[in-house]
């Protein structure tokens, strides 16, 4: 895929570091390039549910940020990416030591993008497959 902004990896990065929610629960960057994201998250104790494991909302909040990161790589340097709508569907319990997320864009649009995100939760044996979304991004103008 090719990106409509040659400076992509500047907007990109700017979504990925200066999210405050993002940011608090401790998500960081692997890498990017036109059309996909990846990020990781370090399970701690703040993101588990009653029962010990990563709570469902943790898994939705990777998916989805790491999907607007991957749409953020192919639109303009005039354009801004806002989830429209997603589905998570989570596929097992999550608990290991680390979340690592994959998002690759399906379908890029100039008003409306298509991401997938797959989340894998992972320990010192092991990566497994924890859940998968589907996410329709929002292209709109800022200026």
């Amino acid at each position: 895929m090719k990106s409509k902004n040659p400076d992509y990896a500047s907007e990109t990065s700017r979504i990925l570091s200066e999210a405050p929610f993002i940011s608090d629960l401790g998500i960081e960057t692997v890498g990017f390039e036109p059309g996909s994201c990846v990020t990781t998250l370090t399970i701690r104790a703040k993101h588990l549910q009653q029962d010990g494991f990563v709570h469902a909302a943790v898994q939705a909040a990777i998916a989805d940020h790491t999907a607007g990161a991957a749409a953020s790589t192919l639109i303009g340097a005039d354009e801004r990416v806002l989830t429209a709508e997603f589905k998570v569907n989570l596929l097992r319990t999550a608990r290991g030591e680390r979340l690592n997320c994959f998002a690759r864009v399906l379908k890029p649009g100039s008003h409306l993008t298509v991401v997938e995100s797959e989340v894998y939760c992972e320990d010192l044996e092991k990566s497994i497959l924890v859940s998968k979304a589907t996410i329709s991004v929002a292209v709109v103008k800022i200026r």
